[in-house]
């Protein structure tokens, strides 16, 4: 939605500033217009319609502001008395959208525009006047009316995903003693010496064999011998498994309703056209 917006500068240097910046800020060179207190002249190039129009029989500055603010509107007589008693240089910008327009009302400020409530109390204004390029609020004054815009805000569900400890399984392997008893049957030998008396005549063998003879027998025992031996009984594999399942998130989100109730109808509302009551 088109809008305007005014700035009323007491030095001409800081209005010639003001359009090098809006220019500088992507504001076309055809959407920006710097006139003298008396709406002179205009820097655009000559034949322009809209300067025309300001400088041909509509009542000078009064005349300039009657277009924008409606004719005799407080508003028009506050900013012309302003422009005409201090002879300001009026900077208009011709914006094509709210955010453009909000960026030149911010330009228009920073580089020294009036205060037109404060001036107009100075000169013998009696209402208070919202300046076009003031900062305070989304209000500005565009041309033959003044327009507030209302934000219908909706909130959005976004659901993503962390991920978080659930428990944990633990595998150790430790050794552990315990004691084991066998039962092993064990051979031993034993070498039994005995003397038996005798009387009785040498027979030939034992003649034969009457010599020194030496007899050695040995003694032998079993005992038991111990080994180990380890062998795997057992194995404990440890795997771990990745699964997915849905699951469905219910929450609330808010939004903002905005009810337009006409008060009177006669008059056109410009949102909700001819409708006496309209939800957004």
């Amino acid at each position: 939605m088109a809008q305007t917006v005014v700035g009323l500068f007491e030095r001409r240097e800081a209005a010639e500033r003001a359009v090098e910046r809006l220019m500088g800020k992507g504001i076309g060179r055809d959407q920006v217009d710097l006139s003298g207190g008396h709406i002179e002249q205009t820097t655009k190039d000559v034949g322009n319609d809209r300067g025309s129009d300001r400088d041909n029989g509509s009542g000078g500055v009064q005349g300039f502001f009657n277009s924008l603010f409606g004719v005799d509107s407080d508003d028009a007589k506050r900013y012309s008395t302003v422009a005409s008693s201090k002879r300001c240089s009026i900077v208009t910008v011709h914006a094509r959208s709210h955010d453009q327009a909000e960026d030149a009302a911010d330009i228009l400020d920073d580089c020294g525009a009036l205060d037109v409530s404060e001036n107009a109390r100075e000169v013998g204004g009696s209402a208070r006047a919202n300046v076009s390029a003031s900062t305070q609020g989304p209000d500005r004054d565009v041309t033959g009316r003044r327009e507030t815009t209302i934000p219908r805000v909706e909130e959005h569900l976004e659901v993503g995903k962390r991920t978080e400890e659930r428990g944990a399984v633990r595998v150790r392997s430790r050794i552990v003693e315990k004691p084991v008893e066998e039962h092993v049957r064990l051979r031993e030998e034993h070498v039994h010496v005995e003397r038996q008396a005798v009387n009785r005549p040498v027979s030939d063998a034992e003649r034969a064999n009457l010599r020194s003879h030496d007899i050695e027998l040995t003694e032998r025992a079993e005992v038991p011998v111990v080994s180990k031996e380890a062998r795997v009984v057992e194995e404990v594999r440890v795997s771990k498994e990745a699964t997915e399942r849905d699951q469905t998130i219910r929450d609330t989100v808010r939004h903002t309703e905005v009810d337009v109730d006409r008060t009177n109808e006669a008059r056109r509302d410009t949102q909700s056209g001819n409708s006496t009551n309209e939800r957004l």
